[in-house]
């Protein structure tokens, strides 16, 4: 899922007093709500989750103009899932990378993007001449998602963005931002805030956008006056490719490449593991250093070495729009194997398989 982490707008509620008395009142709009709720979080934790979904409540009324009673209504529809939580504590991308590799370079998701292509191929080719962003790099990054639509997530974004937000301290502010941004999708009419299915970090639809990317970088490729990234491939494909365009893609450049180093990594730049990293270096310098390969690629391209960990430990030299993937979901393992999937399905498509 697309994770743009770029700096908030602060809320404006600077006022200590003001804070407290809005939240005071938000508290005692909400006390009837909270006494009807059937289900909740442990007796523990629910005194900062059911106080911080009235705070909540407050400060959208305030900052947006929200109607209280309809704000409180909303946010009373989110249920506590505990399983939300164990899940961020067990994210895919702690594993090594040769297990990782395996969850998503499967036939299925191969011979899934082969036919994904062929029955989205005008779309792909504008998509294309519009962003600059090829085909099978949209494909493989929907087939790592949800493989082209078949397993869109089975939770509700707002339980999960609630549970999140009011119950997850590690990343709490990030999580209530993103209830906030969908709220106002709902708002604006973009999607269904209360009934909208997603995955168990509130990312939504075919390419798995999280709220804020969604209003952020979601398109009507098809015209129709609306952004859907459930129903309407021409938007979801065009989503994508907007969202790379947005985050530096480079038309025509290559992603990466496999290399050889020498016995003793060279000294220099860092060397980038699963935490993406911005490119550090250039080709040349890192040629200079010892590490082989034979991709053709300008000497002046920014770079970054990348070790990938498994029995034997793979070097990559990842380039600009390597970086640009690892934007959507801010992992090396995440970036590569969308990569290597995305060249599983070219190399397909390209023998008319």
């Amino acid at each position: 899922m697309p994770l743009d982490q770029t700096n908030r707008t602060a809320r404006g509620l600077d006022s200590l007093t003001f804070r407290s008395c809005l939240f005071t009142l938000a508290l005692l709009a909400w006390s009837p709500l909270i006494a009807s709720q059937p289900a909740g979080p442990p007796p523990a934790q629910s005194a900062s989750y059911e106080t911080g979904r009235a705070l909540f409540a407050g400060e959208m009324v305030q900052k947006h103009g929200f109607d209280a009673e309809r704000i409180r209504s909303l946010l009373g529809r989110g249920s506590y899932r505990q399983e939300i939580i164990d899940a961020m504590e067990r994210p895919y991308e702690a594993k090594p990378w040769h297990l990782y590799r395996r969850l998503f370079l499967t036939r299925e998701r191969i011979s899934g993007g082969l036919s994904f292509w062929r029955e989205n191929a005008p779309i792909l080719a504008r998509a294309q001449a519009t962003y600059g962003v090829p085909p099978e790099i949209v494909v493989a990054i929907l087939g790592v998602e949800t493989s082209y639509g078949s397993r869109l997530g089975d939770h509700r974004a707002l339980d999960a963005l609630t549970t999140l937000g009011f119950s997850y301290p590690k990343r709490a502010e990030f999580f209530r931002g993103e209830l906030e941004q969908l709220l106002l999708l709902g708002h604006e009419g973009q999607v269904d805030a209360a009934g909208a299915v997603g995955s168990y970090a509130g990312a939504m639809g075919k390419p798995q956008f999280i709220p804020s990317s969604y209003r952020a970088y979601a398109v009507d490729f098809d015209g129709d006056g609306r952004r859907d990234l459930w129903g309407s491939n021409a938007d979801v494909i065009g989503s994508v490719a907007n969202y790379f365009s947005q985050h530096g893609w480079r038309r025509g450049e290559p992603v990466a490449f496999r290399v050889k180093v020498p016995g003793a990594l060279p000294l220099g730049p860092e060397v980038a593991e699963k935490k993406p990293v911005a490119p550090n270096t250039t080709v040349d310098r890192l040629r200079s250093a010892g590490i082989q390969w034979r991709d053709p690629v300008s000497g002046a391209a920014p770079a970054t070495l990348v070790r990938l960990d498994g029995p034997d430990d793979e070097y990559w030299v990842a380039l600009q729009n390597f970086y640009v993937i690892t934007r959507y979901n801010h992992s090396n393992l995440y970036a590569m194997a969308a990569y290597q999937l995305s060249q599983e399905i070219k190399a397909l498509y390209g023998d008319g398989a």
